[in-house]
């Protein structure tokens, strides 16, 4: 779909606010001097600040009826403050010069009259950010509630027309979201020399999201769909989304139940990003120090299918997860995250590294574009293709509920999708729940589909487990 107008995605000037902006980055980075500056006067050594600025609009409409319109402005500007291994942290919306002192001041006093953490500290200078690479994140939507009312419709509209059998509707919308920020830090008392971090960026995100309604009464079943883009140019259209989201309700109506079982669980695309989402949250850094994962001492170890691989690549150009350095200016790099099923890295902190007596990997604020994939994947294998390797079992399309223990990897989820007989979808199914530990469900990985879905910063196919227990009637 085109937006009301075309994006740019660059700015002309640093002295100049960006488009749908109040500050211009030269302002940022004023105030975060000034909030270096007076960190320094008190006598920190080590310190740092981060300012922000984002900017949105949100409408949605339900049964043909505008219902909301919301527009969303905010701004931060957050100091720690560093005496020796003792740290404080303050945070202000307020951008004036007496605001920003009283701030850092805060950051002062809580870090005086905090315990001392060895692991606490700046990044080391070896592991921070020289070069800022453009990953051409910024397209700013220009677009007014009218407009987006209208696409909000039009894609309502869709899913209400697609079939009679459609015959009500939880609501539509559309979001355009922007931010921009800058941080930067002061190291023994310095600023602006080579291994002390500078730098920030412009972001957006736009997206398009439908939920239709099928059939009446005690047989009504719901499902939805959405688009979600760095730039509104790239977004399906209000048609498609209506569409496909109406095709996904009306093929669960006349749902059944089913008896209490074992057997082999296929994931559909969207609902596998989890499994790779669960891997990632048992290898990070907090997990780690704090021994609270299911997957202790792992690196190097088998954690996964022989035939599974997952790559990290920070640096896509629009990528969701995209950033050309992490939450505390490290350096990100593209990496081998599971080789063969051997885990190959964890995710860390400088502060969870130091914990850990290793290095940070540059995951300050989390993990970046991960592409999982299968060595055994054809080209050809679609969802359908991946059914008939299911052969008969269940095809998993909705999960429901956190039942997913990252301590022991229990996993138990409340579940809808279709059961499968003979390579084909014999009807859907809904009310049951599916269980098993992520230890063994990740070794027992049979296939994934070449159907790679993009949650988030997390590519995945549809994944077929060897086995689940099914509880049911």
């Amino acid at each position: 779909m085109k937006p009301a107008t075309p994006p740019t995605a660059a700015s002309p000037s640093h002295d100049a606010p960006l488009p749908g902006f109040q500050y211009s980055r030269s302002r940022f980075e004023e105030l975060v001097d000034l909030a270096l500056a007076q960190a320094k006067a008190l006598g920190a050594a080590d310190a740092g600040a981060e300012i922000s600025e984002g900017a949105g609009l949100s409408v949605s409409v339900r049964k043909g009826e505008l219902e909301n319109v919301e527009r969303n402005r905010d701004k931060s500007l957050g100091v720690t403050v560093y005496l020796g291994q003792r740290r404080g942290n303050a945070s202000t919306s307020d951008f004036s010069a007496d605001a920003i002192r009283r701030t850092v001041q805060a950051a002062f006093d809580i870090a005086r009259f905090t315990a001392e953490d060895p692991a606490a500290g700046m990044p080391d200078e070896a592991d921070v950010a020289t070069e800022v690479p453009e990953l051409d994140l910024f397209h700013p939507w220009a677009i007014d509630s009218q407009r987006a009312f209208e696409i909000a419709l039009a894609c309502e509209d869709a899913a209400l027309r697609t079939s009679k059998k459609i015959t009500n509707s939880e609501g539509a919308g559309v979001s355009a979201q922007q931010s921009h920020f800058f941080t930067a830090h002061m190291r023994g008392g310095e600023r602006n020399r080579p291994g002390i971090f500078s730098g920030g960026y412009a972001s957006s995100r736009h997206s398009l999201s439908v939920s239709p309604i099928a059939g009446k009464g005690a047989g009504m079943q719901r499902d939805y769909w959405y688009s979600s883009e760095r730039s509104a140019d790239d977004l399906a259209s209000p048609q498609a989304v209506g569409r496909y989201a109406a095709e996904r309700a009306l093929s669960r109506l006349n749902s059944r139940k089913l008896p209490t079982m074992e057997c082999p669980v296929l994931f559909e695309s969207p609902m596998a990003v989890g499994l790779l989402g669960a891997l990632v949250q048992a290898t990070s850094g907090g997990a780690l120090y704090r021994n609270t994962t299911f997957l202790p001492g792992s690196l190097g170890k088998q954690v996964m299918a022989k035939h599974l691989d997952i790559l990290e690549d920070p640096h896509v150009l629009r990528g969701k997860a995209s950033a050309p350095f992490d939450d505390e200016g490290v350096r990100t790099q593209r990496r081998k995250v599971l080789s063969a099923g051997k885990l190959q890295t964890y995710f860390l902190s400088s502060y969870s590294a130091r914990k850990l007596g290793m290095r940070t990997t540059g995951h300050a604020g989390g993990s970046h574009n991960l592409f999982m994939t299968s060595r055994l994947t054809q080209p050809g294998d679609d969802l359908d293709a991946m059914i008939r390797k299911l052969g008969r079992g269940l095809l998993v399309t909705e999960l429901m509920g956190q039942g997913v223990n990252y301590v022991t990897g229990d996993y138990s989820r409340g579940a809808a999708g279709f059961w499968v007989e003979d390579g084909q979808i014999a009807y859907p199914v809904h009310e049951i729940t599916i269980a098993g530990n992520l230890k063994d469900m990740f070794k027992g990985i049979e296939a994934m589909g070449a159907d790679a879905y993009t949650f988030g910063g997390k590519t995945v196919g549809s994944i077929l487990v060897n086995r689940l227990k099914i509880a049911g009637t």
